[in-house]
């Protein structure tokens, strides 16, 4: 028998984490205080200043000639054009991702307006997207939240996993002495941990290992998605650090309904601990979710084990968006209509916007009060939203429902 030896090595996936606008910048500045591995950040924005206080070794300034280095303003439509100035230069940096992940703070200029553009391209590229946003605080009123809801729906339609965190769930967790820093930084954690959950599992070994093409299938075209992690010690710390994992302060979302789930062991994991805590995990999701689990090596020593959970497939409440009636997928390359908005022109000059019809034109588009969005009276030509069918279950073998993590063994 003739043997073949390989000499060649596992190529690890190329990720991006594309920080846009100055929320993005940020998170992307906390990642690299973090230290956080295997990943590539970079910082987008149109402000010149902000950019080169930037600690990320990529940067992207975009728009420069029209907005000559400013920003934007607090308009998503100059947002959405500048990046158009920069258009060949992103698709040549991202074209080799197997990743990306696209990060802004909703409701300004150049997140808002470029963040889309920016997932749009990478996902014509045919690269794994996935969107983490932050929905602004209630206080900052609703022209801002108008424009983070238009500027979410239409990321939404152009990455294959989105992730959003309302600021107002800060609230929620923090102290009246927590500073305004302290508090951003706890979103934040969110893309980090999601980052970190899914470069471990693809990069460091385990005795679990898992590729790409086991984050594929959990992540390509799931819509919105659930991320949490999780750390207990002790005799029952499987269950425990499960259960923090999903019940994240911060998301208005939860696993149950999850069509997919990647769940990430680090640390000091049994075959007891495992088994309890993806059978938790597939009791609350439902019996026809698809489980994949790995586990990565930690320092010996310790006691402690964490867990990284991804859930996707949610048909989550989101009631700063309940009754919307949802547009087709369609190309960012017009753009959508903004609150108060004005297209800049490459002159700097705004030039009138053209109006969209009443029954082509969403409700979260009109400039009403989007923090409870209704749906537009019935007409004629109104889209109807499309209905989404839940999968058939499986049946029964002998009277018990198999979960899918132990069909796949």
């Amino acid at each position: 028998m003739i043997e073949i030896e390989s000499k060649e090595e596992k190529t690890p996936a190329k990720i991006l984490v594309i920080g846009v606008g100055g929320a993005g910048n940020n998170a992307v500045n906390r990642m690299i205080d973090e230290n956080v591995e295997g990943v590539e950040l970079i910082a987008v924005n149109t402000d010149k200043q902000a950019l080169a206080l930037n600690k990320a070794t990529t940067k992207v300034q975009i728009g420069e000639k029209l907005t000559k280095g400013l920003g934007a303003g607090a308009k998503p439509e100059v947002g959405a054009q500048a990046v158009e100035e920069n258009r060949e230069e992103i698709v040549d940096m991202i074209k080799e991702a197997n990743m990306v992940f696209v990060t802004c703070g909703m409701g300004g200029g150049t997140g808002t307006g470029a963040a889309p553009k920016i997932a749009e391209m990478a996902k014509n590229l045919g690269i794994l997207t996935v969107g983490v946003v932050t929905k602004p605080f209630k206080f900052e009123g609703k022209p801002r939240m108008n424009n983070a809801l238009t500027g979410i729906e239409q990321l939404r339609q152009n990455v294959d996993t989105l992730i959003v965190i309302p600021n107002d769930k800060l609230l929620q967790i923090c102290s009246k002495n927590t500073s305004i820093p302290e508090a951003l930084k706890k979103a934040d954690e969110v893309l980090q941990q999601g980052v970190q959950g899914v470069t471990d599992l693809i990069n460091k070994p385990g005795l679990i290992n898992l590729d790409f093409a086991d984050i594929q299938t959990v992540m390509r075209d799931k819509g919105i998605a659930h991320i949490g992690i999780g750390k207990a010690s002790g005799e029952n710390k499987a269950v425990e650090a499960i259960k923090q994992a999903m019940d994240s302060p911060l998301l208005e979302t939860t696993v149950s309904g999850a069509t997919d789930i990647i769940i990430n062991f680090s640390g000091d994991v049994g075959i007891m601990d495992t088994s309890e805590a993806v059978s938790y995990a597939s009791e609350i999701a439902g019996d026809d979710v698809n489980i994949i689990f790995g586990t990565v090596d930690a320092e010996a020593g310790t006691d402690e084990l964490s867990i990284t959970i991804i859930a996707t497939g949610i048909d989550a409440p989101k009631p700063a968006m309940a009754g919307m009636v949802m547009p087709r997928k369609t190309s960012v390359q017009n753009g959508p209509t903004y609150a108060n908005q004005a297209l800049a022109t490459g002159s700097g000059q705004p030039t009138p916007v053209q109006p969209v019809s009443a029954a082509a034109k969403p409700s979260f588009l009109d400039g009403r009060n989007t923090s409870a969005v209704q749906a537009p009276k019935p007409a004629a030509t109104q889209p109807q939203p499309v209905e989404r069918k839940a999968p058939a279950k499986p049946k029964a073998e002998g009277g018990i429902v198999i979960p899918t993590f132990l069909k796949r063994k």
